[in-house]
């Protein structure tokens, strides 16, 4: 029995280790699809499994305006991106195979490298980006919100 034992032992480590390195691989390419808009973006948490950024400029309410995050967890890895919340025609542009992947309004839920699902990400990421980090921004977001 011992065997047995040890032998599923090695095969969960064996598992684990390579969904911990998968999952490392998802976290740093989805992660690579903010970097690439470091001009409008900053960076407010930058640690093993978390990143957050919000606008540079733009500010709401006396704070930085959220733009999104990539945040690991257990059993998947989340990208979410903001700027669809309040953004039909943007949401519009989800796919539907992506609508798959999509938890909520903003998040996306990987557990392995996509490139083509990542490819949509990153023109979404752009549009939102373009959309929220516009000067305008605060005042079209007043407007939306007063009721």
């Amino acid at each position: 029995m011992k065997r047995e034992k040890t032998s599923h032992a090695r095969s969960t480590s064996t598992k684990s280790a390579s969904k911990s390195a998968d999952f490392a691989a998802v976290f740093a390419a989805l992660k690579n699809i903010f970097t690439a808009h470091a001009k409008q973006l900053q960076v407010t948490v930058d640690k093993p499994g978390r990143y957050y950024v919000v606008a540079r400029e733009v500010v709401w309410r006396g704070k930085p305006l959220f733009v999104g995050a990539v945040i690991s967890g257990k059993a998947y890895v989340s990208f979410h991106l903001m700027p669809l919340y309040m953004n039909p025609s943007l949401q519009k542009q989800v796919s539907p195979e992506l609508k798959k992947r999509m938890q909520g309004k903003t998040c996306f839920n990987f557990t392995k490298l996509d490139s083509e699902l990542f490819r949509q990400l990153e023109q979404l990421t752009a549009a939102g980006v373009a959309l929220f980090c516009s000067k305008d921004f605060p005042e079209k977001l007043t407007k939306m919100t007063a009721r």
